[in-house]
């Protein structure tokens, strides 16, 4: 499979952006709807609710948070029409899903009794080896995880409710959102690939409550990173547990699987909402690290602003990982030991199976032949490097390496990571 790889490739319009012809119409269309949309709470609630005809929203303490996140949207993210267009729709969904889910526990108040037992949680920065690990653990049918469509649309509305043996509608419209991805950003997919039923990080539930750091990866807002980090996140982990529990009653499964780079900064409110969890967390050259997921996240940025600024994108997220491998640092005793692992990219990438094995030993679960089965499966067919990969260069984001090397060696000592070049 080595021999067939794509060639390594250098992504030289992240500043700006240039598109496949076939996907013009599209962002044509996004364009002059976004024109005529207004990012305002009020009225994208109002929407939600004539969408789905209902109107309890549940507990009432997301709204200031919607307020600051969409005051920032509007002031300090940049967002050509495009770009309000996706976070209009983004935000009506979200709105949309919570309106569905406390309908559900209405219908069902049994739903609050269930119980989510010793889930295994993933905490690690992109580009560590964690949607590796996910994806292996997930290919495991012993345990549950979330698949990308349902992540989108957790619970699906009573009108919608496919007739016997048809499909579930909410898998056609994430092949739609996939296609989007794909033809918009054909090189996405050399970083992370997505696919309607790839698992996926439970950060978009927490985004249901409007409290995550989700929305900072659609542009630089200091002032929604400042209110939420100055803001304890206990009820909004407690609500990503109420939505498990949705989950769990609505379509099964025992043990979850859970990941998220958010839950590295977040470990005191992690652990308060699941101490029975088994927490894995992975490490990696943090300069390496900074580099690809500044890449990442100025890629995706096209489809929100007709020229990204790359630099901004640089401080911004340098500052940003920095803040979060500090608190890691700090709070990562808070997890217990006999509760907890630190999983090294070399070491993973050495022996994934071996490393696996020791991962399901700390959390008392068996490995069985099923199990390991599903895993070679799955890297049979999905071999990583598929896709090829992308050439970083932290100097085009107005990065030093030697710089960010010098500040986040308090990490790199804790946690006996290997540099890499």
């Amino acid at each position: 499979m080595t021999a067939s790889r794509p060639a390594e490739i250098d992504l030289d319009d992240l500043a700006e952006p240039r598109f496949a012809d076939e996907v013009e119409p599209v962002l044509a269309t996004m364009a002059g709807a976004g024109a005529g949309l207004t990012l305002d709470p009020g009225a994208m609630m109002a929407q939600a609710a004539a969408e789905t005809g209902l109107d309890d929203f549940g507990d009432p303490a997301f709204l200031e948070r919607l307020d600051v996140l969409c005051a920032a949207l509007l002031t300090e993210a940049q967002l050509d029409a495009r770009g309000v267009a996706g976070q209009h729709g983004l935000i009506v969904g979200l709105l949309r899903n919570r309106l569905l889910i406390e309908d559900a526990i209405r219908r069902h108040p049994e739903i609050t009794e269930v119980e989510i037992e010793r889930p295994v949680v993933i905490c690690g920065l992109p580009r560590t080896g964690t949607t590796h690990l996910h994806n292996l653990m997930s290919a495991d049918p012993a345990l549950r995880s979330l698949p990308y469509w349902e992540s989108l649309e957790p619970v699906l509305a009573e009108g919608d409710r496919p007739a016997a043996g048809q499909a579930d509608p909410r898998r056609g419209r994430t092949e739609q959102a996939v296609w989007m991805i794909n033809t918009a950003m054909p090189e996405f997919r050399r970083m992370h690939e997505m696919t309607v039923d790839h698992v996926h990080e439970e950060i978009q539930l927490l985004a249901i409550d409007f409290s995550t750091m989700l929305f900072e990866t659609t542009a630089p807002m200091p002032s929604w990173r400042d209110y939420y980090l100055g803001h304890d996140q206990r009820p909004s982990y407690a609500y990503l547990k109420r939505v498990l529990q949705v989950l769990q009653w609505s379509r099964g499964g025992t043990r979850w699987v859970l990941k998220s780079p958010q839950h590295l900064e977040q470990f005191p409110a992690l652990y308060d909402t699941f101490p029975d969890a088994t927490f894995v967390v992975t490490h990696r050259d943090p300069v390496s690290v900074t580099a690809s997921m500044t890449t990442m996240l100025a890629y995706g940025a096209r489809m929100s602003r007709d020229h990204v600024d790359l630099e901004n994108i640089g401080r911004y997220w340098a500052a940003r990982l920095e803040t979060m491998l500090r608190r890691c640092v700090d709070e990562r005793d808070v997890l217990p030991a006999e509760q907890s692992i630190d999983v090294r990219f070399d070491e993973f990438m050495a022996d994934d199976l071996a490393m696996v094995g020791r991962i399901y030993a700390l959390a008392g679960q068996p490995l069985t032949d099923d199990g390991l089965a599903a895993m070679a499966a799955f890297m049979a067919e999905h071999p990583r490097g598929r896709y090829g990969s992308v050439r970083y260069d932290l100097g085009r984001f107005g990065l030093d390496p030697a710089e960010r090397r010098r500040a986040l060696g308090f990490y790199v000592e804790r946690f006996a990571v290997t540099p890499e070049t």
